[in-house]
C-alpha cells in the first residue's frame, strides 16, 4: 500500500476506503513531483502528435466527466470530476464513498469524513500537476506509444534518467468537439514496483460552468467550512 510518505507528510491512518482511493491518486505523484523538480532533463525530441496532444490539454478551460478508478487488483470506484483551470479539480466519489478529492487552484486536498483526516501538499507538486498545471512541460518527458489507430494518441510520461519514478501513460481519442480534437479519455499509473492504478472518463462536457462552491470542502475536525 502506497502512504504519503515519499511526499513528506506524515498521515494519520485511514479508511480502507480512503486506502484504495490514496493508493491511486498517489501513484502518479511519484512522476508528476520529480518532473516539477528536474527541469534539467535533456528535451525529447518533438513530436507533433505530442505537441497536439498537450495543447488539447491546455485547451480545456472547464470539463465534468464520470470515472472509474480501478487498482492493480481490479477494485474499482467510480464517481464524478469536475475540473477548471487554473488548477481546480474534484473527485466526488460514488455514494457510500466517504473520500473527497479537491484542489482549490493552490493546493490539493484529500479528506477522509470516515476517520476525520485531512491532508494537503502544493498543486505544482501533486500527482495531478500533469493535468492541471499550463506551466509544466509535460511534452520535454513524453514519448509516444504506437496503438496500431490513427484516432488514438497514447503519450507515456517518465524521466529516462530515472526509471525508478514510475510512469504516466495518458490516452487521448481523436474527437471533433473535444478541445484542440482531442478528448483525454483515460490515464494509466504504474510506479516502480509495476503496480498500475487507471482512471477512465466517459460522457465529457466540456466548457461547462461549474460553481464556484465545488471546489470547496467541508472540514470533517471542524463545524466550519474551508
Amino acid at each position: 500500500m502506497q502512504t504519503l510518505k515519499h511526499l513528506g507528510i506524515r498521515a494519520a491512518r485511514p479508511s480502507r476506503v480512503a486506502r484504495l482511493s490514496w493508493a491511486a491518486l498517489l501513484a502518479l505523484a511519484a512522476p508528476a513531483s520529480q518532473l516539477a523538480a528536474a527541469p534539467e532533463a535533456p528535451a525529447a525530441q518533438s513530436n507533433p502528435q505530442i505537441d497536439q496532444a498537450v495543447a488539447a490539454l491546455r485547451a480545456i478551460t472547464s470539463l465534468q466527466a464520470d470515472f472509474v478508478q480501478t487498482d492493480r487488483n481490479g477494485q474499482r470506484l467510480s464517481g464524478v470530476i469536475s475540473l477548471q483551470r487554473p488548477g481546480k479539480i474534484r473527485f466526488q466519489y460514488q455514494p457510500g464513498v466517504p473520500l473527497l478529492i479537491v484542489s482549490d487552484g493552490s493546493s490539493l486536498t484529500l479528506i477522509d469524513y470516515e476517520v476525520r483526516q485531512v491532508q494537503r501538499w502544493p498543486i505544482r507538486n501533486s500527482p495531478l500537476g500533469a493535468l492541471l498545471d499550463p506551466n509544466k512541460d509535460v511534452a520535454r518527458y513524453a514519448t509516444l506509444n504506437a496503438t496500431g489507430h490513427p484516432d488514438v494518441v497514447s503519450m507515456d510520461v517518465r524521466d529516462p534518467r530515472h526509471p525508478e519514478y514510475g510512469s504516466i501513460t495518458m490516452i487521448l481519442l481523436k474527437k471533433a468537439g473535444a478541445p484542440g480534437g482531442l478528448e483525454l479519455n483515460s490515464w494509466v499509473a504504474l510506479d516502480s514496483q509495476n503496480r498500475r492504478t487507471t482512471v477512465r472518463l466517459s460522457n465529457q462536457r466540456y466548457g461547462v460552468a461549474l460553481p464556484a462552491n465545488i471546489f470547496r470542502w467541508n472540514d470533517p475536525r471542524t463545524t466550519g467550512r474551508k
